[in-house]
């Protein structure tokens, strides 16, 4: 039967047209490099050295099998290198960066597909705003990402949206819900805001900020505070309203503000959700996994793109 080994030992012989310079570069002693030689020689049933002097030379039929003993080779390690690479996969680390809010979207049930089909791996999901994250990703620091548009600059980046999710606007005044909520209302309401550390470049605030300028009004909030959850709390007491994607208010509201709801903004506000990464990259197979588990998961809540 052919083997691999045997092939080694043929190509080396090839190479040095001596069986002693093989069997050193082998590490293997001569007759056994002679006796791989006929055994292959008697599973191809031809001839594929002749002696001359010291040395061997290959015969015609040797040329002819030179090529696809390399193909052969390079092949069965490529399927080596693959085994170790899902065997490094299965025991190794995941870090996927993501916009704050995606644990609303997609946080336990993510690492959940993750851990279902790996269960071995060990999960990082990075990210507390989607600047943060792409300050990551362009530092080298994470391979992909999933993040609000509006957030990401795009050079040296591939982005690839994925998602939209409609800004809504959220009070617990059922009277202030009857219609969309206008620039100039919007610029008159006592808004609470969540991602306070990050308000310069928050996507959503990025797009208040431009939809008041262009009608001449200005950005104001009452109450800053970090968590979407402690917003969402504080419009349920009552004591201000605020503005949040629309799969963030329908994860909180029934658990935190069951008596509040949401409206739409007039224009209508879309918050846009990529994919990113350094363009032109290889990513890896644990990067691959992630962007399709985390597309899947963001794609059920929010607007497929």
């Amino acid at each position: 039967m052919l083997s691999l080994h045997q092939l080694t030992c043929f190509l080396s012989v090839y190479e040095h047209g001596s069986l002693t310079r093989a069997a050193e570069e082998l590490g293997y002693a001569q007759p056994s490099v002679s006796e791989q030689i006929r055994a292959l020689e008697k599973t191809l049933g031809v001839q594929l050295f002749r002696r001359v002097g010291r040395g061997v030379v290959p015969t015609t039929v040797a040329d002819t099998l030179r090529p696809h003993a390399e193909r052969t080779l390079r092949a069965a390690e490529d399927t080596r290198r693959a085994a170790q690479a899902v065997k490094a996969f299965e025991t190794g680390t995941i870090r996927f960066g993501m916009f704050g809010t995606a644990r609303l979207y997609a946080g336990a049930a993510l690492v959940a597909d993750v851990l279902e089909r790996y269960p071995g791996v060990r999960v990082e999901l990075v990210g507390q705003n989607s600047s943060e994250v792409a300050e990551e990703l362009r530092r080298g620091r994470l391979e992909a990402a999933m993040l609000a548009l509006h957030s990401v600059e795009s050079e040296g980046m591939q982005v690839t949206p994925v998602a939209r999710d409609e800004l809504v606007y959220v009070s617990a005044d059922p009277a202030r819900l009857e219609s969309p909520v206008t620039a100039k209302r919007l610029s008159e309401a006592s808004l609470v805001m969540p991602e306070t550390t990050w308000r310069a470049t928050d996507s959503i605030r990025i797009m208040l900020r431009q939809l008041l300028h262009e009608a001449g009004r200005n950005p104001a909030s009452r109450i800053e505070v970090e968590d979407v959850e402690i917003a969402v709390e504080l419009v349920g007491m009552g004591l201000a309203d605020t503005v949040i994607p629309r799969g963030a208010a329908e994860q909180l509201l029934p658990r935190l503000a069951p008596q509040a709801g949401f409206v739409s903004l007039r224009p209508r506000l879309f918050d846009m959700f990529a994919i990113v990464h350094r363009r032109g990259a290889t990513l890896s197979p644990a990067a691959q996994l992630m962007i399709q588990l985390a597309t899947t998961r963001i794609q059920a809540i929010a607007t497929p793109l």
